[in-house]
């Protein structure tokens, strides 16, 4: 059975270490169980991306949406911010490695802040609770010193929305998380 711990950073983020089985033929993982997650909901969607070595994505927030990252080729930075203002973590900033070589995956609820650059060439892939909204695609800077995010990567390549996100301190106050979030 897996392992699954709530980050000592934030509050509502789970890191899950599978167990792994292998033999000659290769291995086996189980990389996600809804009951790993308290409290989590149904995963509704699955995606998948594949970003070669320098590419950043985020940040990036959902007010209504959860999500679930396993990255099986490659490594992967992990940044992780909550924006949910009045929580017990606001403003605390967890940065995790996921790869194809640890297994770990990581689930996000929402009001966090979340994105990852690409250590090597990588897959991820990850679930959501919601299908697609642009409504709820936010962002945050990625390089906002209030965050403090040690991406790991020198020049990172970047969308023209990820250059385009604000600092922190510029979200608006609709487009904030509030702590206790409502789905």
């Amino acid at each position: 059975m897996a392992e699954v711990t709530e980050s000592e950073q934030i509050s509502g983020v789970y890191v899950v270490e599978p167990s792994i089985h292998g033999d000659d033929r290769g291995l086996f993982i189980e990389t996600y169980r809804r009951e790993w997650i308290p409290g989590a909901r149904e995963m509704l969607q699955s995606n998948r991306a594949n970003r070669q070595q320098g590419a950043l994505v985020g940040l990036h927030y959902h007010l209504h949406q959860s999500d679930y990252w396993y990255v099986p080729f490659g490594t992967a930075r992990v940044v992780l911010h909550d924006l949910r203002e009045g929580g017990p973590t606001d403003g605390a900033t967890h940065c995790l490695d996921l790869s194809g070589e640890n297994h770990l995956g990581v689930y996000i609820p929402p009001g966090v802040a979340h994105g990852f650059s690409a250590l090597t060439d990588m897959v991820i892939t990850y679930l959501v609770d919601g299908y697609y909204n642009p409504a709820d695609e936010l962002g945050v800077a990625w390089d906002d010193a209030s965050i403090a995010a040690d991406w790991g990567v020198a020049d990172p390549i970047l969308s023209d929305r990820d250059q385009a996100n604000p600092m922190r301190a510029d979200l608006p106050a609709n487009r904030r998380p509030y702590w206790p979030m409502r789905t």
